[in-house]
This record gives C-alpha cells, structure tokens and sequence, in this order.
C-alpha cells in the first residue's frame, strides 16, 4: 500500500530525522567503516559496561589523552568502543573527539623495548605505531603489573634491560590474543608502589615507582584528603544535623597533626571549607606525587542499627595499607563494617600511588554520631590512622 503524502510528512520524516539526528546510527557506516577519533579530556577512561550506581560504572582503567579509539555503537551518554575483533569496553560521550585525519592501520605492530631507571622511577618503554587503548591490573604473590594493549601484535625481538632499573625484576611480554599484546612486569618488592601508563609520541611508557629506601613516616610524603567540601556537604548527622564535609576536615586536620609530629611531609587536599571537584583533586594529588594518600569520610546509611568503621580499596596491590588502618581502628571498640575492595570511588581510581579510604563511622547512626561529635575521639582516630599506617610500613621492612 502507498502512503499518501500527508502520512508521509507527518510520520516518516520524523523518524528518518530521530534516525539521521541518532549518533549510534552514525557511528557504523554504510560502508562498513568505524567512526575514528581520539580520547579527549584531563581523566578520559573506559568503563566494562552499562551498569550504574551511586558511584558510576564500573571502571576499566583510565587512559592517556589521545588515544585512538573506534566507535560502534552509542547508548546515552557513552560510547561502544571496539578494542579488538573480541574486546569492547564504553567511554563517556565527553572524552570523544572525532577524527577523520587518523590514518587506517590494518594492522599495529610492537617496537623493541627498553627497561631503564633514573634517580626516582624505573620505566618500561614499548615503540609502537599508533597510541592505542590499554587497561591494567595488579596481582600479587609474586607482585606484578600486567598491561594489555588493545590492537597490537607483537613485532619486539628484543627487550634491553638496563641496570638503572631498580624495582623491576622482569619485563616480558604473551600475545594472549592475535590482537591483545600483554606486557608482565615483576617487582622486586611484595608492596605495589603505584605505576602511570602514558604515551610520549607513539611510544607507550610505563612508570614504575620504587619502595622507598627508608620506610619512616620522617621520610615519606603523605596525602590527606578530608572528603567532600563546600557545596557537596556529604551526609547528615541522624540527631545532630552535623555535616560530614566539616567533620571530615576535623579529622582530617587532627590526622595531619599527628602525622607532622612524626616529622612526615603532609599535603591536604583542601584545608578549608571549599568546592574541588573529584577530577580538580586527582589532578592536583598526580603534581604533589605523594607516596600515598589517606581519604577520610564518614558513613551513612538508611538503617540506622547499621554501624562501625570500614575501610576501602581498588587495586590487590594497595590492600595492605587499608587492613592494616581498619586494625587499628577496631581497637576503638568500633564495630567493623568490613575491608572492601574493587571499590568505584573516584580517588581510589589512581594507580600513581597506594591509596585508602577511612569511612571512620556512620552519621546515620546515633552511637556512632555521637561518638563523632566528641574531639577526643577525632584526636584517637588521627592516632590510631597513624598507627594502622607505622604498623603497614613495618610490616614491609
């Protein structure tokens, strides 16, 4: 049946519109084509799916800016990136830029390497031909770092290690996939000291640090992040009313003042009453290059019997420090919530450094409440903190 002219301007424009308006319809081509561009933006990164919660999708890993990056598919506010012929992962619509000028490679090949230190950081450098996507991961016993490259297939013949290289014991690579080049990188220490993946030209580069030589908090650079902050107040006090941002900052100050009396070089994040944004902090914490960072917060729940102290982290390697800072913590007579790990909060996302996050109490329940508005339970806190983190350190020696 023909459609009559009206049916066709009232219903069949629209749609051919809605389809030609739909950047998920762009993205594949007629032709069979990807919509080429590259990862824009301070924190671009990739996320395993679709899910979401309080705290976002599930992370794969942060990526350097411009990196080359195919689209397939757009759903919402993210875009189907293809990795390989078998790997997928979604990046935020905001750290996609297109670009028509990147050359079309059917393939991607590995440069030899070169293993190599200077007086701070060993690094791992890889040549390739063109910056392509990466994720990473942590594993212990034995400690390593693994590095899939997304794309590359092998053409290294070689692999020069140099002594100036200090905390890498070995660097080798697997092609686990016709496409998927894994690079293992072996540590000479159990304790993961954080590593950065950038790219300087098409040169993929892997910055290891090294365990520090002296491991005293006299010697050791130590941030404080005292969570949330001026128009983002956190939680409420159930009875109290209290604001989480300025307890936090309390605890947060007693911490530091504990710390400097150990002679430890202390950075905070914010020392007042201000806005930073979760990027603005991670950027600024990545210039102050710290040996670790401690994130104080405080808790909350919509059952108020719910309470105790808890302690959080992303990566194996970084474990260690947020067992060691609960233990301590218990010895308040505080209920443990848990130690939780592959946890999605925004500061526990770098692998620069260890990192932990203290969520010292519950708000929302009123043992707990009132337990934070005593100063001399904040001053115990800072003690016992530094106590959990003088006990990790030991157990490293």
């Amino acid at each position: 049946m023909f459609l009559s002219y009206f049916t066709f301007m009232k219903y069949c424009i629209p749609a051919i519109s809605l389809f030609l308006s739909f950047p998920s319809l762009w993205a594949q081509q007629h032709d069979g084509s990807i919509l080429k561009g590259h990862t824009t933006g301070p924190l671009p990164y990739l996320e395993y799916g679709l899910g979401e919660d309080r705290l976002g999708g599930a992370k794969m890993t942060f990526l350097d800016t411009n990196i080359v990056v195919k689209v397939v598919d757009s759903i919402n506010n993210r875009y189907k990136i293809e990795l390989t012929k078998n790997h997928y992962a979604y990046l935020p619509k905001e750290n996609f830029a297109a670009d028509s000028s990147i050359p079309a490679h059917s393939f991607y090949l590995t440069d030899n390497w070169k293993v190599s230190g200077d007086d701070k950081f060993d690094y791992v450098t890889i040549g390739l031909n063109g910056k392509l996507p990466y994720r990473s991961v942590q594993e212990i016993n034995p400690s390593r770092i693994v590095v899939d490259i997304f794309g590359a297939t092998s053409n290294t013949n070689w692999i020069n290690l140099l002594s100036t290289a200090k905390e890498i014991k070995n660097a080798y690579y697997q092609q686990v996939e016709d496409d998927v080049f894994r690079i293992i990188i072996e540590l000479k220490h159990p304790q993961h000291w954080g590593y950065t993946i950038f790219y300087d030209g098409n040169k993929l580069i892997i910055r290891v640090k090294r365990q520090p030589k002296i491991l005293s908090l006299s010697k050791l650079k130590i941030a404080i992040d005292p969570g949330h902050g001026g128009d983002n107040i956190g939680e409420t006090g159930r009875k109290s009313g209290i604001e989480e941002k300025n307890y936090t900052l309390k605890i947060a100050n007693e911490l530091q003042e504990t710390l400097k009396n150990e002679n430890a070089s202390v950075f905070m994040t914010r020392e007042k009453d201000t806005s930073i944004s979760m990027i603005e902090r991670i950027m600024m914490l990545r210039a102050q290059d710290p040996d670790f960072l401690i994130s104080i917060h405080l808790n909350s729940s919509d059952i108020d019997t719910v309470r105790g102290a808890s302690t959080y982290y992303r990566y194996i390697g970084f474990r260690p420090l947020s067992q060691f800072i609960l233990k301590r913590l218990k010895e308040m007579k505080l209920e443990e919530f848990g130690n939780i790990g592959n946890f999605n909060f925004g500061l526990n996302g770098p692998t620069d450094y260890p990192n932990c996050l203290v969520e010292v109490a519950f708000l929302s329940n009123r043992s707990d409440e009132k337990k934070i508005l005593d100063p001399g339970f904040r001053k115990v806190v800072a003690v016992k903190i530094a106590a959990g983190i003088k006990d990790w350190l030991r157990s490293l020696q």
